[in-house]
């Protein structure tokens, strides 16, 4: 049972690490229940109620961050709540696509709902660039949390071994 749970747990990490780029998967749930696997296999001997917790809270934050930076990177470039609900919507579609629908399906989503609303080319082309640019930043800030709970858990198990 204990080497099941670290298997697990290892296979739940990876996954989270993959779903942190890839929307399919959702990379920050998966991250912390790895490092809860982790944790329970070892009695939380191994890795610690600490660093569970803090797992949780990163995981909330790299959520969270992938929201705010989507729709704080649409806004920043002037587009409205068409453009919001088009770059949602583009990534849905997207994920049928593979990996060019994911990345592209919101700036193009954001693009043709805002030009719907206001047919002004130069306002739709912004709304697609910063719907790019917060997918982006999002994605950034979600792996600089993932490693930082890596590099956590890294150094409690590392503390609690030796």
């Amino acid at each position: 049972m204990q080497i099941a749970l670290y298997l697990l747990g290892a296979i739940s990490l990876i996954a989270g690490l993959a779903g942190l780029v890839l929307p399919a998967l959702p990379g920050a749930p998966l991250l912390f229940a790895g490092v809860l696997l982790i944790g329970w296999a070892g009695h939380f001997a191994i890795v610690g109620w600490g660093t569970v917790l803090l797992a949780a809270v990163v995981a909330l934050l790299a959520a969270a961050a992938d929201l705010v930076a989507s729709l704080v990177g649409a806004r920043v470039f002037g587009a409205s709540r068409w453009a919001v609900a088009g770059a949602t919507l583009g990534l849905a579609v997207g994920l049928f696509l593979g990996l060019p629908g994911i990345l592209l399906g919101p700036p193009v989503g954001a693009m043709l709902l805002e030009f719907a609303k206001d047919p002004d080319l130069r306002r739709a082309a912004r709304a697609g660039v910063g719907a790019f640019l917060g997918f982006l930043a999002g994605a950034v800030v979600k792996v600089a949390l993932a490693l930082v709970l890596l590099g956590v858990l890294a150094l409690d198990f590392l503390r609690r071994q030796g």
